[in-house]
């Protein structure tokens, strides 16, 4: 049975920074470079719903699994550290999905209706800047956590 929530485990950690990495290192830019900012910005505020909402999934799985791994582990203490480090990231990625995606969907809509690019906006760009933030931190926070319990399975 602690096979399966290893493997069970691994594979949220795995789908949760593969989703991110993909997302951030191949997605986006590629669409941005390949339509106009209004059309890849339409196609990334489309993909953002399913990927928060995997990003949400995996992250309480991957933060489950180092939980359930620790208890009874030869090595508890580092499936806590990898467990505080899937709470971070998983903190940072519902905070990204439901709070700052909401707001910048909000700001990009007023700024369509008064014909101005998201580009153009202030505050969109903060908006934008806080999302990628968030964005590092659940990916670093994954990899920190992974090393962990990689640390973790050894012993």
């Amino acid at each position: 049975m602690r096979g399966v929530l290893r493997f069970a485990y691994l594979l949220a950690v795995v789908v949760w920074v593969g989703a991110i990495v993909c997302f951030s290192f191949v997605v986006a830019p590629t669409l941005f470079r390949t339509f106009s900012a209004a059309q890849a910005g339409a196609v990334v505020g489309a993909v953002l719903v399913p990927y928060y909402r995997l990003g949400r999934g995996a992250g309480m799985l991957a933060l489950l699994g180092a939980l359930l791994l620790g208890r009874g582990a030869v090595a508890p203490a580092r499936w806590r550290a990898a467990a505080c480090a899937h709470a971070l990231g998983l903190a940072a990625t519902v905070w990204a999905g439901s709070v700052v995606y909401p707001e910048t969907q909000r700001v990009r809509a007023a700024l369509e209706t008064e014909g101005r690019a998201p580009t153009s906006s202030a505050e969109f760009d903060r908006l934008h800047r806080r999302a990628v933030g968030l964005n590092g931190v659940a990916l670093v926070t994954g990899v920190l956590g992974l090393g962990l319990a990689a640390a973790a399975l050894r012993e």
